[in-house]
């Protein structure tokens, strides 16, 4: 044979099937066979069992890109008031951040705090929504993270690393539970219509875990998702067959360690099935008028992010394993990120999401949800007691406010809290704890669910978090 016309060889069963006129590669495949190691592909997201009793099915993770302020929303400090306009004592230390060095004057909140509900909890007056649900809510405010920098705290909150690559928790969420549909995606993002955090994309990608766990984004207006629907004039039944010649095709050529390629498989036949599901997925002309104004559709400055809030209740309803949504994202006038105008940023911000929010939790406790869909509100850092620019504050890593509703989560308590500035964490929990006390409330264990990558046994929580059992009901 000329070399021309020689067979490439590219693997073992390669040269099994070209050696000896392939007499290797019939043995090879009988045992397979015997073995079941050909078997027919799995789904990557079918739904798997829970490694323990799991309290949550689903959850909502509501982000607030660019850090907002714990000690003027819900972590009050009176003695603000007292030292305003001086030094902080010096028995604290030095405090740097990414644009102040620790030496400006300290800022009072410029809002009052009131105690709402059964529990008396305290909340400002930015959110006078929200603060009717506080019964729901268990605050934790001795979070912290290990950066001043927006995109590597934002890592670490999402993916349990200050470093881009890592696999986010949506994914490792899905790889461990998979999904509760066949018809729509296990993990599904919703960003700003301005732009992505800063952190971009890493914050919702699948890192070295198979690709099919990296998020699903969907957009606001009529199309959602992009490139779902089929060109005009292909047919369903012809769609149907291409999926089932490639999928012929990719058996017979693939490599059964290929995760891009299973990857992509099973996005075509889940794209497939979306073109009939996922438009009745996020139809909200079938909701009630009183939902709509619940979630504060009919106002001009909620209606946006009350249609990502009302889309998320809609998408749990439907078995999507964890929705991520983004308040603040694109240019600095849409984010959380005061460094000066505190006041101006705050209350457009949080006129912007505190209807949606209380709605979005209203609404799963009158439909049953509540119980076992977790709502988690967090940002990838506070803001300092100190002041920058006058009137603005800092990012303050080093202790700041987390809440969590639903999914198992004991509600009306507050647990932790900085110090007497709003400062640091006492006793702070850290993002691998976090993650931990998470996976827990979906009955997952966090030394069971890893992924070998580079010879290691990588894990959500790296070495170990430690759960807050305090949080659990």
């Amino acid at each position: 044979m000329s070399p021309e016309r020689q067979p490439r060889i590219a693997s073992r069963r390669d040269l099994l099937r070209v050696a000896a006129n392939g007499f290797g590669a019939l043995a090879l495949q009988h045992l397979l066979a015997r073995d079941g190691y050909a078997a027919a592909r799995r789904n990557p997201l079918a739904a798997r069992e829970p490694h323990v009793p799991a309290r949550a099915r689903s959850v909502i993770f509501l982000f607030m890109v660019g850090g907002p302020s714990h000690i003027d929303t819900f972590d009050p400090k009176p003695v603000l008031k007292k030292y305003e306009g001086q030094k902080l004592p010096e028995s604290f230390g030095k405090a740097p951040s990414q644009f102040t060095d620790g030496s400006t004057p300290l800022l009072a909140s410029p809002w009052e705090f009131r105690r709402y509900g059964r529990s008396g909890t305290p909340v400002s007056s930015l959110y006078p929504h929200l603060a009717r649900r506080v019964d729901d809510i268990c605050f934790v405010r001795n979070f912290y993270t290990e950066s001043v920098v927006h995109a590597p705290a934002m890592y670490q909150v999402h993916t349990g690393r200050t470093l881009m690559g890592y696999p986010s928790m949506g994914s490792w969420v899905g790889y461990g539970l998979g999904t509760a549909s066949d018809n729509l995606p296990a993990y599904v993002v919703m960003p700003q219509p301005e732009g992505t955090p800063e952190g971009g994309t890493p914050c919702w990608g699948a890192g070295f875990l198979p690709a099919v766990h990296q998020g699903t984004l969907l957009r606001a207006g009529a199309n959602p998702i992009l490139h779902l629907k089929p060109p005009p004039g292909v047919t369903p039944e012809r769609q149907r067959a291409t999926l089932d010649l490639l999928q012929r095709m990719n058996e017979l050529d693939t490599e059964a360690g290929d995760t891009e390629l299973a990857a992509r498989i099973s996005s075509y036949e889940l794209a497939f099935r979306m073109q009939s599901h996922a438009p009745e997925a996020v139809d909200l002309s079938v909701e009630s008028e009183a939902t709509r104004r619940q979630y504060g559709l009919d106002e001009k400055r909620t209606a946006e992010f009350g249609t990502r809030c009302l889309l998320a209740r809609r998408l749990v309803e439907r078995g999507v394993r964890f929705v991520q949504i983004y308040s603040g994202g694109g240019p600095i006038s849409m984010q959380w990120d005061a460094h000066s105008h505190l006041v101006a940023n705050h209350e457009k911000m949080c006129g912007i999401t505190d209807k949606p929010i209380a709605g979005l939790l209203a609404d799963l406790s009158q439909r049953g949800l509540l119980e076992t869909t977790l709502v988690i509100w967090g940002s990838e850092f506070g803001r300092l007691p100190m002041s920058q620019s006058g009137n603005g504050r800092d990012h303050n890593p080093y202790g700041f406010t987390m809440w969590f509703a639903g999914g198992g989560v004991q509600g009306g308590q507050v647990l932790g809290d900085t110090d007497e500035f709003g400062l640091r964490a006492i006793d702070g929990w850290h993002m691998r704890d976090f993650h931990a006390t998470i996976l827990r409330l979906l009955g997952l264990e966090q030394n069971s669910l890893w992924y070998l990558h580079n010879g290691r046994h990588e894990r959500l929580t790296d070495f170990g978090g430690r759960v807050i059992e305090k949080m659990l009901a």
